[in-house]
């Protein structure tokens, strides 16, 4: 008998990041774009960085023939546009991006935030603030995702609003050890282990904007987490009543132990199959 395929079909992701290009890999499932830098109404991408994520997450491959595809290549896109051409925001967008979705989440749909967004916040007054915004969204039942940085390997290095006790904090399981082990580790400001899982991140290859509808390759935990957002769309597709909590449960009984310390891998390394299956 075959197996179902699940692809994330009619699930809602948010992507806090730089934009997306209307890149023919996500043909007619930019369900939303909202622009907290500019203002602008259509899809625009003048970094590359939300475009590279946003493909991970749910590119469907038609401009690679089906060679590079998305974790969930079937869901919708919520584009929430807050870092410039150069990647740099600030938190007020964030939290302004926060809001909207907390106020469209039923008209699109969302069910997953991924924030491969993060910041090392100047106060610990701003630190709260922002971890408050995004953790409200946990609270009214969203699946949020976010990244934990790229500022290892010191510990204490998880950014904000990674460093937040609720929500999933992903880190890099390929820059971890060695030249390259630059995955934010905690613990966090409030001695909590960090991050909760980890994925690949490391030369990953995913849509970029231009007119030919090409590809390139990045890495950083920013390329990990849309890797376990496009996952939690999955299983919600699977089991659309299945809470953000029950997620983050299946999450780690499923991930992979490294072997490595709680503070650097978390739970463990993604394993899509057997949390799929579970």
């Amino acid at each position: 008998m075959e197996k179902t395929r699940y692809t994330g079909k009619g699930i809602g992701v948010a992507v806090l990041d730089t934009g997306i290009y209307p890149h023919v890999d996500f043909s007619g499932r930019i369900w939303a774009f909202r622009d907290f830098i500019s203002g602008r109404r259509a899809p625009y991408d003048d970094n590359s960085h939300g475009t590279h994520v946003s493909g991970i997450i749910g590119g469907d491959g038609t401009g690679s023939g089906g060679r590079i595809t998305g974790i969930a290549p079937g869901c919708g896109l919520i584009v929430l546009k807050v870092l410039d051409h150069m990647g740099n925001g600030k938190k007020e967008d964030v939290l302004k991006a926060c809001a909207w979705i907390s106020e469209n989440k039923i008209r699109y749909g969302i069910r997953v935030v991924n924030i491969s967004v993060g910041t090392t916040c100047r106060t610990v007054k701003d630190h709260r603030i922002l971890i408050r915004g995004v953790e409200k969204l946990w609270d009214e039942g969203m699946v949020v995702v976010a990244a934990a940085g790229n500022q290892g390997p010191r510990p204490g290095s998880i950014t904000a609003p990674g460093s937040s006790r609720k929500i999933i904090t992903v880190g890099c399981s390929d820059m971890l050890m060695g030249k390259e082990a630059i995955s934010g580790r905690g613990p966090t400001f409030e001695c909590i282990c960090k991050p909760d899982i980890v994925a690949p991140g490391s030369h990953i290859m995913s849509c970029a904007p231009g007119p030919d509808n090409g590809y390139g390759r990045k890495s950083g935990t920013s390329m990990s987490t849309p890797l376990v957002s496009g996952a939690c769309a999955l299983m919600l597709e699977k089991n659309p009543f299945i809470s953000n909590v029950e997620i983050k449960m299946k999450l780690m009984e499923s991930a992979q132990d490294l072997g490595l310390p709680k503070n650097l891998q978390g739970w463990g390394k993604l394993d899509l199959v057997h949390f799929i299956e579970q």
